[in-house]
Formats: structure tokens, C-alpha cells, sequence
């Protein structure tokens, strides 16, 4: 999805996709915590907490493809840049509910969670940084 979005630059939006947000793992995680009040409230508070804070950082933190980087917004000001050159690898953790994102730079490592559109995701990076075949 190309964007015209205010989290995105306008200099660049017409050849950046920018990927929608995505309240699965939130929600998720919020509703497990349900059952847990009335077996154990500090762990149900725990969840609830947790499921929260991933609904906060959804509704403010995107993720955009350029033509050269992976930049990270949050709250409409770029966070982060992650070059592609520098990539070495990467990973969509579970294919059926996919939760985490895993990649490696040359010099770092990253896992993110998935609170984004988990598909566009995947076609995003395969198009921009596919993975060697072994």
C-alpha cells in the first residue's frame, strides 16, 4: 500500500509502503489475560498491562519500505533507519499467527513484534531483501 500518510515524508511517500497496523497480538494477548483474574490477578494484570502497552505502540509506531531502508516511525517522526545493504537475514515467526519479527544486521540483531499488517510485511520484504537461497 502506497501512503499518504503523515507518518511518512513527503518527499518520499510516493515510493514508500508504509504497512497498516495490525491489533491481533494486542487483542490476543489481552484476552488470554481474561481467565487469569480468577486464577491468579497479578498475572491477569500482567496481560492486561502487556496487551496495552502493544496497543499503544501499534497505534503510534509504523514501519515503512523505502527504496533503500527500513525506516521506523513513531508518533510521526522517524525512529529509526535500518539499510538494507546491511541485512544479512530475516524471519516471519509463526507462519499460521505470525507474532515476531526476527533480522539480523551486520551488526545487530532485531526482534519486533508484529504489530503491523503481518502479509505486506512478508511481500515487503521479500521484495526488497530476498532471502538467499542455501
Amino acid at each position: 500500500m502506497t501512503t499518504s500518510n503523515p507518518f511518512v515524508d513527503p518527499n518520499i511517500a510516493s515510493q514508500a509502503t508504509e504497512l497498516s497496523p495490525s491489533y491481533a497480538i494486542s487483542i490476543v494477548i489481552v484476552l488470554a489475560g481474561l481467565p487469569l483474574i480468577w486464577v491468579q490477578p497479578i498475572a491477569a494484570g500482567v496481560f492486561a498491562i502487556f496487551g496495552l502497552f502493544l496497543v499503544y505502540q501499534t497505534a503510534t509506531i509504523r514501519l515503512v519500505f523505502t527504496a533503500t531502508d527500513l525506516d521506523v516511525y513513531r508518533s510521526q517522526e522517524k525512529f529509526r533507519t535500518f539499510p538494507y545493504q546491511e541485512w544479512q537475514d530475516w524471519k516471519v515467526f509463526w507462519f499460521g499467527f505470525p507474532i515476531l519479527f526476527y533480522f539480523k544486521e551486520v551488526k545487530s540483531i532485531h526482534f519486533l513484534p508484529v504489530l503491523f499488517d503481518p502479509q505486506m510485511l512478508r511481500t515487503c520484504l521479500e521484495k526488497h531483501i530476498p532471502l538467499k537461497k542455501s
